[in-house]
């Protein structure tokens, strides 16, 4: 049987919602749509580029605990409300995933917070 098992990150959001910030299936990790707040305290800053590098440290802790890192990342999907935010953020994306390299998809759409600018969802396999 496949090891199936879910990481919390502490986000209200998780809760209220009732959804995982990341399941590990197998080799294979999914974490979900993640955002820029920081979770422990459930704030979130006003600027684009804070708010993707905010997402990215989110994003690496739910992988460390599953046991991998960005470089383990093969799907990216960024999500955002204006598409002018995103050129700004590429610097940030291309420090995480340049070297590595996944595919990826980027879309234009309402997110769930007014103050979320950008969520980033990503899909890695465990060597």
């Amino acid at each position: 049987m496949t090891e199936r098992r879910v990481i919390l990150s502490g986000s209200a959001f998780e809760e209220q919602i009732g959804y995982a910030r990341a399941v590990v299936d197998g080799d294979d990790v999914h974490v979900s749509g993640t955002t820029g707040f920081d979770y422990r305290a459930m704030t979130i800053a006003e600027d684009v580029v804070e708010q993707a590098e905010q997402t990215i440290r989110n994003i690496e802790a739910a992988l460390a605990e599953a046991g991998c890192t960005l470089a383990d990342v093969v799907r990216v999907r960024y999500l955002l409300p204006e598409r002018d935010d995103f050129e700004p953020c590429w610097p940030v994306l291309r420090r995480a995933f340049g070297a590595i390299r996944p595919a990826a998809t980027m879309m234009v759409c309402g997110l769930a917070d007014a103050r979320m600018k950008i969520e980033i969802e990503v899909y890695a396999r465990r060597h």
